[in-house]
């Protein structure tokens, strides 16, 4: 079984998450969706847990799709999830310098046992992040071309 993780903070996910996971999906045999606490974000949206009620629900019949939590380094998840990836997604060139370094680092820090795998997302989901969606969402405008329509109802609860 060929396993990998697909690491972020998913808040909140997005279509252009759901694309990559998609792919992956196609490609390998499970694809873990590792909800991580980032140190250096400090207003989150959703708890981890209702993210990763979220994308259980989104994944439900999706027997390919475990998802998990935690608050360690995405690599360190990878070998203790026994991954053999890590899976990454561009929008773009601009995220393709930081990836580089990031897949550098990790197979160093796993001795060489985690690789990276990086996907572009589909042409209209490549501008889409969450930071993005969540700037949109504030301003009162229409986020559902870059949500799942449960995703943007559980937001537009967080509001009453």
């Amino acid at each position: 079984m060929i396993r990998v993780l697909y690491p972020g903070s998913f808040d909140p996910i997005t279509k252009g998450h759901m694309n990559i996971i998609n792919q992956a999906c196609d490609m390998f045999d499970e694809v873990v969706v590792a909800i991580l606490v980032n140190p250096g974000k400090k207003n989150y949206m959703f708890n981890i847990d209702e993210r990763e009620e979220i994308i259980k629900e989104l994944y439900k019949n999706n027997p390919k799709v475990k998802v998990v939590k935690g608050n360690v380094a995405a690599v360190d998840t990878a070998l203790n999830e026994d991954c053999v990836a890590i899976v990454r997604g561009l929008r773009g060139l601009s995220d393709y310098d930081f990836e580089v370094q990031l897949a550098k680092v990790n197979r160093d820090i796993s001795d060489g046992k985690i690789n990276t795998v990086c996907l572009f997302a589909d042409e209209e989901y490549q501008f889409i992040s969450s930071s993005m969606v969540k700037e949109v969402f504030k301003i009162d405008k229409d986020i559902s071309k870059y949500v799942d329509k449960s995703v943007h109802e559980k937001m537009k609860m967080l509001r009453k």
